[in-house]
């Protein structure tokens, strides 16, 4: 039968998701079923193994439905994830051990901080290219461990250590395959970017046995064939990326020096940095980009661990708005903030800051400041964060890229766009195909099967659906980001007393 089509599998923190694409990068339907976030205490983020699952499955299952497809066409399947996100589960039985601890949890803080005092910081950076931070799942698994008490369990082989590629991977493919793929391993503050193996060193120093780990593979690899179970027939696993990198790759930044922002749940901002790894002098991560035949791409990576969540956060917690589209409408009804901030640290605060311990904080407000000040405050929010994102690794890089390809759910928004490009004074490439999470996931699983033939190949359907340019005066984005830096400045000033 004819292999038409590429299906990605897209794990996100809030929604699993399944698109189904043709070969050509045109997406033929999709299905997405959200799930329940914990919040256990002030800070901690978890959530049910289980309902990522189920969830996952029957978005797939949903979308070869709507698609109205015969399974037996789809040439191959990748999976993207969002990153960090940390479980544990027992390898005889798959059964879990806790919910799994999301990459927003800051529970971890305090081993990051006994890390950081005992002067291993800059150790940790030069071998992994992350900042020391709750952020990343190396601390996580430390806490898994301690808090469980099953570190002798782990030594003995009999427990399995995974983020959520690799767990998917586990429970959909024939075998249990326990294995990761290199950007993900690169999150987990526990992976030598140079060596590309685990590191002895970082493992011993978080106490962590090497017999949980999985193996690493490349980006565009088979692993297995999805268990018939699912689809009611085999397919292959072709492929397996951390949500920013599939992006990164959808986008087709292939050269050095290109670069995307994803704004979904957080925003992250990566650029291609090349097959030699250098460190960031602005607070910026070194990631990998991907992993193709054994060869490593790395990028640099700033994260906004409130980019789309923030939206949520005015929708589901202050009932601003009744649906994140309704956002646009409201802040485009005044002309302006009025002067209002929101500095939405509810988590902390990412590149190129790095404060654990900053918090939410809206500054500016007056007896006739309203919802839709607030609502407006907060969507720039979003712009800002990027924008300081952008500058840090213009600064790394040594001059400003002309262009800035965006993806991502919050892109649909055309107010936030040119507030965007006007903020950061660039020009803003929105693609046709705002699924590039996905398609880079599809994309590599293609790759891994011959679909395509070489790198470039992959790139043929990508092109721009629109283009914001910068249209702002100078005075007035100056006048701005003088606001704007007076705020992230009083955050950082108040979580000093932490």
């Amino acid at each position: 039968m004819n292999k038409r089509y590429l299906v990605a599998l897209d794990q996100g923190t809030t929604s699993s998701r399944a698109v189904i694409f043709t070969v050509e990068g045109h997406v033929v339907a999709s299905a997405a079923q959200e799930f329940k976030q914990y919040y256990p205490n002030p800070g901690w983020v978890e959530h049910n193994p289980g309902d990522i699952l189920s969830t996952q499955i029957e978005s797939l299952r949903a979308a070869v439905r709507t698609a109205g497809i015969d399974p037996n066409e789809i040439a191959a399947i990748g999976i993207t994830n969002q990153r960090e996100t940390t479980l544990l589960w027992e390898r005889s039985t798959g059964k879990w051990l806790y919910n799994a601890i999301v990459w927003q949890c800051r529970r971890t803080a305090p081993y990051v901080e006994k890390l950081v005092k005992a002067g291993y910081g800059d150790l940790i950076r030069e071998k992994t290219g992350l900042v020391p931070d709750a952020y990343f799942s190396g601390t996580k698994l430390q806490w898994l461990l301690d808090a469980l008490n099953v570190r002798d369990r782990a030594e003995k082989g009999e427990l399995c250590f995974g983020t959520i590629d690799c767990f998917l991977a586990w429970n959909l493919v024939k075998g249990h395959p326990h294995v990761t793929d290199a950007t993900n391993a690169g999150r987990t503050m526990l992976f030598n970017l140079h060596t590309q193996e685990w590191d002895d060193e970082l493992l011993k120093l978080m106490d962590i046995p090497r017999a949980l780990l999985p193996r690493v593979i490349d980006n565009a690899e088979i692993i297995g064939m999805l268990d018939d179970s699912i689809l009611g027939c085999p397919i292959p696993v072709a492929a397996m990326a951390g949500d920013q990198h599939a992006s990164l790759f959808g986008q087709a930044c292939f050269e050095k020096g290109m670069a995307k922002n994803t704004y979904g749940t957080g925003c992250f901002m990566l650029m291609n940095a090349g097959n030699e790894f250098r460190l960031s002098d602005h607070g910026l991560l070194t990631t990998m980009a991907w992993r193709l035949n054994g060869k490593p791409t790395y990028a640099l990576e700033g994260s906004v661990f409130m980019g789309g969540a923030t939206i949520q956060w005015l929708r589901d917690e202050m009932k601003f708005v009744k649906q994140a589209k309704e956002s646009e409408a409201i802040a485009t009804s005044i002309p302006d903030s009025d002067g209002v901030y929101l500095v939405p640290a509810f988590t902390g605060m990412g590149a190129p800051h790095w404060s654990m311990y900053a918090r939410g904080t809206l500054f500016g407000m007056t007896r006739g400041t309203g919802r839709a000040q607030i609502v407006r405050a907060g969507l720039e929010s979003i712009a800002y964060q990027s924008r300081d994102l952008f500058e840090a690794m213009a600064q790394d890089i040594g001059e400003k890229p002309a262009t800035l390809r965006v993806d991502g759910g919050a892109t649909a928004n055309d107010y936030l766009m040119q507030f965007q490009s006007d903020i950061a004074g660039v020009a803003i490439q929105r693609p046709a195909v705002l699924e590039t999470t996905a398609l880079g996931a599809a994309l590599l699983a293609g790759l891994a099967v011959g679909v395509y033939p070489d790198l470039p190949s992959t790139a043929a359907g990508w092109h721009v659906e629109k283009k914001f340019v910068p249209a702002m005066d100078a005075d007035r984005r100056a006048q701005l980001l003088h606001g704007w830096e007076r705020a992230v400045k009083a955050v950082l000033f108040w979580a000093k007393d932490e």
